[in-house]
């Protein structure tokens, strides 16, 4: 799981998570540290800070509420899940979340301009953070109805 660990409700939501993952299923990655780099993974800055994202062990990744679908049926929190895929509340569901994800970043002291090793900085000189006007829609990644 890749969060940002400067957005207090993100860290809020990575720490319950921590809690419940009994059986050491999910690794936690803070994008905010200084030794991450996001290509690791295929990954650009703008994307990890766009939505939230789970790397599987086969390294597909999986974004904003498939991630966090993902994330709860791993803590067996299914009854949180289950609702995130039905296809009627999955629209709403992805619509709540981009609304989220475009007003996220006001909520974190994550800066990516000051990180002293260059890795997480974006290099094209285009802002820190995406305006809620280069947000794109999330793509189901999931193609599995439910």
């Amino acid at each position: 799981m890749l969060f940002d660990g400067q957005c207090p409700l993100c860290s809020r939501e990575a720490a319950a998570l921590r809690r419940a993952d009994q059986h050491g299923h999910i690794a936690f990655e803070d994008i905010t540290t200084p030794t991450f780099n996001p290509q690791q993974y295929g990954l650009t800055v703008m994307q990890v800070l766009g939505a939230m994202h789970v790397i599987r062990p086969d390294g597909s990744v999986l974004r904003g509420i498939d991630a966090l679908a993902e994330l709860y049926d791993a803590v067996g929190w299914t009854w949180l899940a289950r609702p995130l895929r039905w296809r009627l509340t999955r629209p709403l569901a992805h619509l709540a979340y981009r609304v989220f994800a475009a007003i996220r970043p006001r909520f974190s002291r994550f800066r990516p301009g000051t990180c002293a090793s260059g890795a997480c900085s974006t290099r094209s000189g285009s802002p820190a953070y995406p305006s809620s006007r280069t947000i794109r829609p999330l793509r189901q990644t999931v193609g599995r109805r439910y």
